[in-house]
């Protein structure tokens, strides 16, 4: 499907025809993307504040709306702070790239044990239609925390394959913008990415389904600013949508065509 086709149908029918569908999870399947920004901001900014960078344009603090989605969301915790520490002057080596990226990790567990985190009803809804119509579901995440928040929330029954940030490790898969993450998990759901949906928030996210030849690319805005739906259709989205409810469709087809 070209972008002026899936601009020029309505949501719901986006993901008729197709084998499968792989979804991101935090920001997309679960409210979790708030949680991981407010911790990276946590300790870039402790980070700043005790090693100020030495050009003053580059002190301000980390941004959750224009550094977040650029330099962070969707990307592996170490690729995240390096590109963040990059961004602002720094030469980082890889200590001080794990210190960071380690720091962050702390803040958001202590999130997640103080019980943070919920599914998306629009998330569930479609999961679900889905499930019903026979159409193969994988989620994908570059946190080794997404096995745990999908159980934690009820969505692990509603999927058939997640490929999560221990998966990435232990296979040695390149974090996105590269597409390694979605073809893993389509090369596990047995469908050929020119026949699977890829639904991702963030822009590195939707690029790398872009870049691994998915045939629908869904931007999800929950920003609900033009700023961000530009940033999601810049980077490659066919389609954006502010929740998956929009993608449901109470006539969903059963799966066919083949794979």
């Amino acid at each position: 499907m070209t972008r002026a086709e899936a601009r020029g149908a309505p949501a719901a029918t986006a993901l008729r025809g197709l084998a499968a569908v792989v979804f991101d999870t935090d920001g997309v399947l679960i409210d979790s993307a708030r949680l991981h920004a407010a911790a990276w901001k946590t300790a870039f900014d402790a980070y700043l504040r005790d090693h100020p960078p030495s050009d003053p344009s580059r002190r301000h603090p980390f941004d959750l709306d224009d550094d977040y989605p650029r330099l962070v969301d969707g990307r592996s915790r170490l690729d995240g702070a390096a590109a963040f520490l990059t961004s602002r002057g720094f030469e980082p080596d890889p200590a001080t790239v794990r210190a960071v990226a380690d720091a962050k990790e702390r803040l958001f567990s202590a999130r997640i044990d103080e019980g943070a985190v919920a599914a998306y009803p629009g998330a569930v809804r479609l999961l679900r239609a889905l499930q019903e119509a026979d159409v193969p579901r994988a989620a994908v995440s570059a946190s080794r925390h997404a096995r745990e928040l999908l159980a934690r929330t009820g969505l692990t029954d509603l999927l058939d394959v997640l490929v999560d940030g221990a998966e990435a490790a232990r296979l040695r898969l390149p974090g996105k913008p590269d597409p390694a993450l979605f073809l893993e998990a389509a090369r596990r759901l047995r469908v050929r990415p020119g026949r699977t949906a890829v639904v991702e928030d963030a822009p590195a996210g939707v690029e790398a389904g872009r870049r691994g030849g998915f045939a629908l690319v869904v931007g999800v805005d929950r920003a609900g600013t033009e700023a961000a739906r530009g940033r999601l259709l810049e980077h490659g989205a066919h389609l954006v949508v502010g929740d998956l409810a929009d993608l449901v469709d109470e006539a969903a087809p059963t799966r066919g065509g083949a794979q």
